[in-house]
């Protein structure tokens, strides 16, 4: 939504420009107060007395009012707004914008701006093909803005081509949803947050080990999905083939008992902790130091449980702090997350099931369900960094639930 949003809207002279009204009522409709600035031109299309009705305010054309000779500041225009759209945008507007061309109000405006610029063009599908038209996209790409890509028709030459500008609608609705990612880019802003990614390794001799096939790829985006909203985020991983954004503490383990170590000296400091490593549940009674040789015939391996990292957290955990546990299950799946869940201390228990084919080790892809002591969310098949998504956005409402507590 874009309840108490400040928007200027520039219109500038294509036939496209009566959507403006469609623009305007949609940003009204979320609750955005709107500021029009119309090119000259653009009033040989729209009047700015139909603009006006609908935004309440008087429609900016000139850098003085005809009247009565008030000054427009295009200064102060781009200090309010909280985000400019230009909509439609013409092949000329579009040329003016990427060369600094500042003859009329809109581009002083828009050169003045501290918000973010949306830009959606407007013009014969030829025009737009236009190397020129599309070098000037690059360029005001480039400085930031954000461009509005045009919808499909046909060239003249019978080949498809964009140029007609997309519908109001669907302008509105971008806007809203950037606006609302920018929320969610603030979220964890401040907090320290801590995730456990991939396998454990459990050695038997120099050469051979007990693991699993966890590639990480779960971990490691939730780590970045939670960089994104603005965490300082420590990722403790195992021995996995994948690389993070600099921006991540990055601890790397091998066994169990390293990946406990590390846990346990990074929580106290933690807001959460994710566990998403799938760790060794068993590890050798004794480690060789030499190589286990294959003619000394059968070899009977004695195994003892490795420590059970969640649950030691578990047991650490303020009320102030969020516990996050994984579960993968081959049956029983939801009445064993539940005894997870109480047994662990945790939060709420991330649910996998090895029934849902390619969506577990190995996978791009994940199938989760999400379990607490009040909640049961059942999610379709996506992308692991959509999964995460997912996880974090929980993640944020728990930690925000036990803010307002305290």
């Amino acid at each position: 939504m874009l309840s108490g949003k400040k928007i200027v809207l520039g219109i500038t002279g294509s036939i496209a420009a009566y959507k403006a009204c469609y623009i305007i009522r949609g940003l009204i409709k979320q609750g955005a107060e709107v500021q029009v600035v119309i090119t000259p031109s653009g009033k040989e299309f729209i009047t700015p007395v139909t603009l006006s009705a609908l935004t309440h305010k008087p429609v900016i054309s000139d850098f003085f009012a005809q009247r009565d000779g008030t000054w427009h500041s295009h200064v102060d225009l781009g200090l309010w707004a909280d985000a400019m759209l230009i909509a439609p945008c013409t092949a000329s507007t579009l040329g003016k914008l990427a060369h600094g061309i500042a003859d009329n109000m809109l581009v002083t405006t828009y050169m003045s701006m501290k918000a973010p610029v949306f830009i959606a063009p407007a013009m014969d599908l030829d025009m737009y093909a236009h190397a020129a038209t599309q070098e000037n996209l690059k360029k005001l790409s480039a400085a930031g803005n954000h461009i509005i890509e045009p919808q499909s028709g046909f060239l003249a030459s019978g080949l498809d081509g964009k140029g007609r500008m997309e519908e109001p609608d669907k302008i509105v609705r971008m806007i809203s949803e950037w606006f609302d990612n920018e929320t969610s880019l603030r979220q964890l802003t401040g907090r320290h947050i801590m995730i456990t990614a991939g396998p454990t390794y459990e050695k038997i001799d120099p050469v051979r080990f007990i693991g699993n096939y966890s590639s990480g790829k779960m971990g490691f985006a939730i780590a970045e999905e939670c960089l994104r909203r603005g965490a300082n985020v420590t990722l403790i991983a195992g021995p996995v083939n994948l690389s993070c954004s600099e921006g991540i503490r990055r601890i790397d383990v091998e066994s169990c008992e390293e990946m406990y170590e590390a846990a346990l000296k990074v929580f106290p400091d933690t807001d959460a902790a994710i566990l998403a490593a799938a760790v060794a549940d068993f590890k050798p009674e004794q480690q060789c130091d030499r190589k286990i040789k294959h003619d000394k015939g059968n070899m009977t391996l004695h195994l003892k449980t490795t420590t059970d990292i969640a649950a030691s957290l578990g047991k650490l955990k303020t009320e102030r702090q969020c516990l996050i546990a994984f579960a993968l299950e081959t049956d029983n799946e939801e009445q064993n997350a539940m005894h997870k869940l109480k047994s662990k201390n945790a939060d709420f228990i991330v649910l996998n099931s090895m029934r849902n084919k390619g969506t577990c080790f190995q996978s791009d892809n994940n199938q989760i369900t999400i379990i607490g002591s009040d909640r049961k969310k059942q999610f379709p098949i996506k992308s692991k960094i959509e999964a995460a998504g997912d996880i974090v956005d929980e993640m944020v409402e728990v930690i925000s639930h036990k803010s307002n507590d305290r």
